[in-house]
């Protein structure tokens, strides 16, 4: 189990405030999953406008802290199968398929993103992301990513 905190996540993630949607990641096992947490504060700036008579975590931002917690599985899988370790890498985020939604998120849940590693194909990762708070699903989706490598 490697957990990470925000300054580890942020050595592998470009992501940063504000859109570094993954707080913390509390188990991952290399090739297999990664379960993170995404706390979701009425600090949020997407709340101003989302709607400010009742905030609701848009659909696309729940996906996204899904999407950037495949790439932290990648990384980590890279990591452990200790390929492109001398080599600047990305994930990118590339399709999404089945996405569907159930349950709203507010200000003061947290998200319980739980991404599985279900193939690699030429170079494309394929996950099943499903994001929960407390025993509820709010979504789920198929995604996938893919490595790039980039110029330091």
């Amino acid at each position: 189990m490697d957990a990470l905190d925000v300054q580890q996540i942020m050595q592998y993630l470009p992501h940063r405030y504000p859109f570094l949607m993954v707080d913390r990641v509390v188990e991952c096992e290399p090739g297999e999953h990664l379960v993170g947490l995404k706390n979701v504060s009425i600090n949020e700036p997407f709340f101003q406008g989302h709607f400010p008579v009742k905030p609701v975590m848009p659909g696309v931002l729940i996906l996204e802290a899904l999407a950037q917690a495949t790439g932290l599985l990648a990384f980590k899988t890279e990591e452990a199968r200790g390929v492109n370790q001398d080599k600047q890498q990305l994930y990118l985020f590339v399709g999404i398929d089945q996405a569907r939604f159930r349950r709203q998120v507010v200000p003061g849940d947290q998200l319980d993103l739980r991404v599985e590693l279900t193939r690699t194909v030429r170079g494309i990762w394929r996950f099943d992301a499903e994001a929960k708070v407390g025993d509820e699903i709010c979504a789920t989706a198929e995604l996938m990513c893919a490595g790039k490598e980039i110029d330091a």
